[in-house]
């Protein structure tokens, strides 16, 4: 903060001409993504419930399961579409047909039980439609915010907040209406979301905030090029392969065994005050992150990932409803204090041309190792008990946090320079350290 006020003090420019970091561009993004992310958190219960009715567990698994590996085998071709095609036009192009999907789902589910088949269709077409958003939302926050750490800090208390609210909305809307309506209002969200990000314009003449100039590319050297970005940087790729590790022995399986675990000691009640509890903890690590700004962010976020292991081991231990509401509002905190520390890295030490990619490539990394967690967390309940793959998490928790700060690149990556005269990418701003 002292080198903030520093750097101000010298500028010529009047106080009154400087903008503030939240303004008229972010307010449109941070609308799109806000209603995107509620209309998100509704699926897994709309889904649950809806088609769990229907087609029972195996007809849940196999809809989220097409949705999930669409994402991972199309999300790299969703980074190289935003470098090429800009990143705020797939968003939108994707919005739209999400809008098309869970329209016609809301049809379906109006017209009588809609048969298996177009649930899983529409699955897929929604995965493809997620893999081409998500890069470039993670690319345009550096082009629409002035602060990227608050920016991504903002986003991830609205992100909490919607996976508080949008999960017992939806569940309300089963109890009170049916799944059309759910439905039918995931896809307003949608619709919502593309609107708002239709009006985000750029801030000067010259300044695009969707890049298209990029003929005689090809998508293979795309492909290789946005590789090139993601593995000359150790600290990033380094990261990618202990989330890896993360994915397979932590967050995968937690989920399905603590809900397990919870649900037969305390009830299902529980499980759902804990993962309230969660989403709490997760707005109180991003209020944190908006205040703090340590000067090796990666450092300081591993740092708090240790905090994390208090979850898992909470529930492998039996501990009681306080300790386990306790323990995560601990993990939800720690887990968003880092992935602010993690996005704003990444956004500014990232070339802008290659941000999209870089994105995709980090984004697959993450949730491959979540999605094999998941498939493995049944078997693996025939060589151990819930509890004991619970202290596997929570040891394998421990070890990657040591494992993060033992590696220097992660250690000593500093955080980047604010710009000083305007957003990174834009006349007058430095660009992004490499």
């Amino acid at each position: 903060m002292t080198t903030s006020k520093t750097q101000t003090s010298t500028r010529t420019d009047p106080p009154a001409a400087r903008p503030r970091w939240w303004d008229r561009r972010f307010t449109f993004f941070f609308t799109a993504r806000t209603i995107s992310l509620f209309g998100d958190a509704m699926m897994p219960v709309a889904a649950a419930l809806a088609v769990g009715a229907l087609y029972g567990i195996s007809g849940v698994g196999l809809v989220l399961g097409t949705w999930t590996g669409t994402f991972v085998v199309l999300v790299l071709f969703g980074g190289v579409f935003a470098d090429r095609f800009g990143a705020r036009r797939m968003m939108i192009g994707a919005d739209v047909v999400r809008v098309l999907t869970q329209g016609v789902l809301a049809a379906a589910f109006f017209a009588g039980p809609p048969p298996l088949w177009l649930l899983v269709t529409m699955a897929a077409l929604a995965g493809a439609a997620v893999a081409m958003f998500l890069p470039g939302a993670n690319g345009m926050v550096p082009l629409v915010a002035r602060d990227p750490q608050r920016a991504n800090a903002t986003l991830k208390v609205a992100d909490a907040l919607a996976h508080l609210l949008g999960p017992a909305f939806a569940g309300l809307l089963i109890a009170l209406a049916n799944a059309g309506t759910v439905y039918a209002i995931d896809a307003a969200t949608f619709l919502l979301s593309a609107l708002c990000l239709a009006l985000v314009r750029p801030a000067s003449p010259g300044t695009a905030v969707d890049s298209s100039a990029r003929g005689g590319s090809s998508l293979r050297r795309d492909l290789f090029q946005g590789w090139h970005e993601f593995r000359s940087r150790t600290w990033m790729w380094a990261v990618i392969l202990i989330w890896m590790g993360y994915g397979v022995l932590l967050f995968g399986p937690l989920v399905p065994l603590s809900s397990a675990l919870v649900g037969a000691r305390l009830g299902p009640d529980a499980y759902g005050l804990a993962v309230s509890f969660l989403g709490i903890g997760t707005v109180l690590g991003g209020l944190l992150a908006l205040r703090l700004r340590p000067a090796r962010p990666l450092a300081a976020g591993s740092v708090a990932m240790t905090v994390y292991t208090a979850l898992p081991l909470c529930v492998a231990l039996d501990a009681g409803l306080p300790v386990l509401l306790a323990g995560h509002v601990l993990g939800g905190g720690a887990l968003a204090f880092w992935s602010v520390m993690w996005a704003t890295s990444v956004q500014t030490h990232t070339p802008p041309a290659a941000l999209n990619r870089v994105s995709a490539y980090e984004l697959a990394g993450s949730v491959s190792g979540i999605a094999l967690g998941q498939i493995l967390a049944g078997p693996a309940l025939a060589l151990a008990s819930p509890e004991r793959l619970l202290l596997v998490s929570a040891g394998a928790c421990l070890a990657g946090c040591v494992a993060l700060i033992a590696t220097p690149a992660i250690r000593t990556l500093h955080r980047a320079a604010p710009p000083a005269g305007g957003r990174r990418g834009e006349p007058g701003g430095p660009s992004r350290a490499g």
